[in-house]
């Protein structure tokens, strides 16, 4: 059992923090406002009161906020895994971070916490129950931290998420991949009319990587 702290109460932040209590953690969700955010289920408490709590810390808070409210954290912060879903978007839905993302720049203002990106590009739907879309999918991971990405990839597993579904693209600078795919994934919900989807990594045939030698 980890302790989870959970910071924001949206749908994204529900449905993790429900996920994760199902597999046993101990949960709690963090708000800037705790006594107004009664009836989810699980304890609210105050953002600091979550990150005291968490052993791996979440962030489900908007994007274009999670730097503000974080930084002044960053010493109960300090040696924790902090596992980032956030994305910042604009009001017209275009990147708030277009040359960089919101997981770099808090792992800069963090130095001593482990960030973790991943979950970013799909919805809180299918980042808990990725067994209910057609087939496999992908899910992502970024950080500088191999121990906190291999903690943060157990995590994945209890939520569904079977090995040969996650793929490690790197260090945190790759996490700005991660946050741009939501223009895609912007475009592909309104193609398909449903933001229940996901993405697929799909190699090459094994026969034509052998003839590339």
């Amino acid at each position: 059992m980890t302790n989870i702290g959970i910071l924001g109460t949206g749908n994204v932040a529900r449905a993790v923090a429900a996920k994760a209590a199902e597999a046993g953690h101990d949960v709690v969700l963090g708000s800037r406002d705790p006594s107004g955010r009664k009836g989810l289920g699980l304890p609210v408490v105050s953002v600091g009161d979550a990150i005291d709590h968490g052993d791996i810390v979440v962030n489900a808070t908007p994007g274009t906020e999670s730097l503000a409210l974080l930084t002044p954290f960053a010493t109960p912060l300090r040696g924790k895994i902090l596992l980032d879903i956030a994305v910042g978007l604009t009001a017209d839905l275009g990147l708030a971070h277009p040359n960089s993302s919101i997981a770099e720049e808090l792992q800069e203002a963090l130095p001593g916490t482990s960030v973790v990106k991943t979950l970013c590009t799909m919805d809180a739907t299918v980042m808990v129950d990725p067994g209910r879309l057609s087939g496999p999918s992908t899910v992502f991971l970024s950080g500088d931290d191999a121990g906190a990405k291999a903690r943060v990839a157990e995590l994945l597993g209890e939520f569904g998420w079977p090995e040969d579904s996650r793929t490690d693209l790197g260090g945190i600078g790759t996490a700005r991949g991660q946050e741009h795919l939501a223009l895609l994934f912007i475009g592909a919900a309104g193609a398909l009319g449903s933001y229940v989807f996901n993405f697929r990594l799909v190699p090459d045939a094994p026969e034509r990587a052998a003839e590339r030698g």
